[in-house]
């Protein structure tokens, strides 16, 4: 087998949250948040897994794709000193009829420093996309941020991922750098 490096284009996005104007809308009927808890670092790695692993970033990060690598994810954001609880929030739906919740949005908060704040993995699963569960997501967050004190925020999103990049823009979001990530793939064997 051969390794093949390739490079992704990934654009980081900021904020300034001093100025920003942030709603924090209710959700969608049938849903609810559901706060950080350690109880809770399975519940963030599966909804991680299952929104990330059919996506452009399961292959930009590969433990994105893979359910043990999304548990050994959370575990490392989690476990940071400068892990933001207040800013980490999953979302539920409650079901309809006979059917059981399922967590189906997750987004984590780290604060790098004393004034800027960074988003880690939004995520929505594939059923639960187009009501706007990612914006309540990150806004959500950025309003943890802020009440922490935090002055600015920043994401790193995939180049091709343009509704990703529309939304985060809506917000009030601006691109402040482009960055080129490698990824490594090991190549399928000719048949």
């Amino acid at each position: 087998m051969d390794f093949t490096e390739t490079y992704f284009r990934r654009f980081r996005m900021e904020i300034d949250l001093l100025n920003a104007r942030l709603v924090d809308d209710p959700l969608p009927e049938g849903y609810r948040w559901c706060p950080w808890e350690l109880t809770t670092l399975d519940r963030h790695a599966i909804t991680k897994y299952h929104s990330f692993r059919s996506e452009l970033d399961a292959r930009v990060f590969p433990c994105l794709g893979d359910i043990d690598g999304c548990r050994k994810l959370m575990r490392d954001i989690s476990t940071q000193r400068n892990f933001l609880p207040g800013g980490t929030w999953l979302i539920t739906w409650d079901g309809m009829g006979n059917e059981e919740p399922v967590d189906c949005g997750t987004i984590q908060a780290i604060v790098p420093s004393r004034i800027m704040g960074a988003i880690q993995n939004v995520g929505i699963t594939p059923k639960h996309r187009g009501l706007g569960l990612g914006r309540a997501l990150v806004t959500k967050c950025l309003l943890g941020f802020r009440e922490a004190g935090v002055k600015r925020a920043y994401l790193e999103v995939t180049a091709e991922n343009e509704p990703a990049i529309n939304l985060y823009r809506s917000i009030g979001f601006r691109l402040t750098r482009t960055l080129y990530k490698p990824s490594h793939y090991v190549e399928a064997p000719s048949l």
